[in-house]
């Protein structure tokens, strides 16, 4: 519970927007560049505060340096409520600009539902691939919902 002061001086529950807005700014400072990345949990945590409130498929990528240290969080594609239009190319762009040695790929599903779609499935495949190529690694690929689904704990990022 997070507590604030009142007028009097006295501590009293925060009221919702309040912690809304501090549970973006710690999510934010864990994303900034340096930051270690050092369990998938953290990862999901901070991505499902800055995807989950979307009413729109937003896709981004948080790309990562050999050590797992932030170097940006880019949201990248805008969509529809139920799809967003990825440019692979212009993924494999940034991750060169950035000189990216890894990047974990993350999109929300304005439905709440996280259960990733076949066309999620052959989207992190072709991109996998392609980054590859460029020896950037994908770690994992995040579908945000009601809650937070990892391709790599369901076993689809071979």
């Amino acid at each position: 519970m997070l507590y604030v002061q009142d007028q009097c001086g006295t501590y009293v529950p925060a009221p919702q927007e309040v912690v809304l807005a501090e549970a973006k700014r710690i999510s934010s400072y864990r994303l900034r560049r340096g930051a270690e990345i050092t369990t998938p949990d953290i990862a999901k945590a901070v991505i499902q505060q800055k995807l989950g409130s979307y009413q729109y498929e937003m896709f981004a990528c948080l790309f990562l340096d050999t050590k797992h240290r932030v170097l940006a969080f880019t949201e990248m594609f805008r969509g529809s409520v139920n799809q967003a239009t990825v440019h692979p190319r212009e993924v494999v762009k940034e991750a060169l600009r950035l000189n990216a040695s890894a990047v974990i790929l993350a999109h929300n599903h304005p439905s709440g539902d996280s259960t990733p779609s076949q066309s999620d499935i052959e989207l992190t495949r072709k991109l996998k691939e392609i980054l590859g190529v460029i020896d950037v690694r994908v770690l994992d690929h995040l579908v945000i919902g009601d809650d937070v689904a990892a391709f790599s704990e369901l076993g689809l990022l071979q």
